[in-house]
């Protein structure tokens, strides 16, 4: 029998990285749970941009539009122009001009002041369409929005302005309340106590209104109660309607002035982000590893110290990690010299405690002493290999009676 018969083959390597088949079984959970919320994000988007695409647009006939509105004013030979930019807008402003602002809340706090100082003297009528704090402070000041929506959307007119009690009941209960301290104000449309629509006379003899909620404007809401005589009588007191929509891209706007992202969000939902983010630190606080002592496990089989061994001496041999092995044998060696020496283990890494027990042990001057057990990492395999046959040397040395 030939030496290479009795040789035994060595084993075959074993590869511990996931193949592409584990890779996929593990991963397509997630992946389909990604898919299908993309899905979903895209049939919202889908269904809901059908439904608010032209809101308030008086050239769209989608439901959320109001192009209804604009051909009820053309009926009564009311002209409807739409506007993009704060310029425009100011320079319309005039006696014979209604001024409808559909989303004042867009407009910079710039913008709000320079819009109402030019609306203030025209002598016209500003129409703001569910205006919130804070614009309420620069578009309509003495005016406040209550921080309670109401509830119902059919009200009744309950005050003395004809345009409602000729319209009678409107929709415009399901919106923005408002306060004010202004005592010529007509304060009409009342849920709970609270007007939902305000006229605040102007000394030029203009006025502004406030309607709480857009209902009146829509044109799928337009045949409902009295929404389209209540539109009508507040939108063609005057031969012209400016309809102003508010875009963020107007350049009116200056840069420092531009809302962010952030500006946009309601408070609420700031709020709630805080309160999750708070939740979230207080749970992982709770569920958080406690570092305490040691506790040695049981483990189901019993691993012997030489496989221990061999397996970190192969881990350091892959990644070339000569400085690690060399300063792993250095300090056991360095560990098991010093009681030998009569020195503590504590002070067994301690040069200057060390080498001189040692020298007086073997009679030698330390030089070579100390490049053994404190010099720099060997240079390559055959080095690391000296080193450790170096240090048995010099453990057995030592411990030869």
């Amino acid at each position: 029998m030939t030496p290479e018969a009795t040789t035994a083959a060595p084993p075959p390597a074993t590869s511990v990285s996931p193949t592409a088949r584990q890779t996929w079984t593990r991963a397509r959970g997630i992946l389909l749970a990604l898919v299908l919320l993309l899905a979903a994000a895209v049939a919202i988007a889908a269904l809901r941009s059908g439904d608010q695409h032209g809101r308030l647009d008086p050239r769209s006939a989608d439901p959320y539009g109001s192009h209804a509105v604009a051909a009820l004013l053309a009926d009564h030979a009311v002209t409807t122009r739409v506007v993009t930019t704060l310029d425009e807008a100011r320079a319309a402003a005039g006696p014979h001009t209604t001024l409808l602002v559909a989303v004042p809340d867009l407009l910079t706090h710039d913008q709000q002041t320079r819009l109402h100082a030019a609306t203030t003297a025209s002598g016209g009528r500003t129409v703001l369409v569910a205006p919130d704090s804070p614009s309420l402070g620069r578009l309509a000041p003495g005016v406040t929005a209550d921080p309670a929506p109401g509830f119902g959307t059919a009200l009744e007119p309950g005050c003395a302005l004809p345009a409602a009690r000729r319209a009678g009941p409107a929709e415009l209960g399901d919106g923005i309340r408002y306060s004010t301290t202004l005592r010529t104000a007509d304060t009409c449309y009342p849920s709970d106590g609270l007007p939902t629509l305000l006229r605040i006379p102007q000394t030029a003899g203009g006025d502004t209104v406030l309607l709480g909620a857009p209902d009146i404007l829509y044109n799928t809401r337009l045949d409902q109660q009295g929404n389209a005589s209540l539109a009508l009588q507040l939108l063609g007191s005057r031969p012209h309607l400016v309809w102003y929509l508010p875009s963020l891209t107007d350049d009116s706007a200056p840069t420092a002035g531009r809302r962010g992202f952030l500006d946009l969000l309601p408070s609420g939902w700031l709020w709630a982000t805080l309160q999750l983010f708070i939740a979230a630190a207080l749970a992982a606080l709770w569920r958080a590893r406690r570092f305490g002592p040691l506790v040695p496990e049981k483990l189901p089989v019993a691993i012997r110290a030489s496989e221990t061994t061999e397996g970190r001496a192969r881990l350091y041999a892959k990644v070339s990690a000569r400085d690690r092995a060399a300063a792993a044998l250095r300090s056991a060696t360095r560990t098991r010299l010093a009681p030998l020496v009569g020195i503590p283990t504590t002070q067994a890494h301690t040069p200057e405690t060390l080498l001189p027990a040692l020298s007086h042990r073997l009679h030698d001057d330390g030089q070579p002493l100390h490049d053994l057990l404190f010099g720099p990492p060997p240079g390559d395999d055959a080095a690391l290999v000296s080193l450790a046959d170096r240090l048995d040397a010099l453990e057995r040395e030592v411990r030869r009676p």
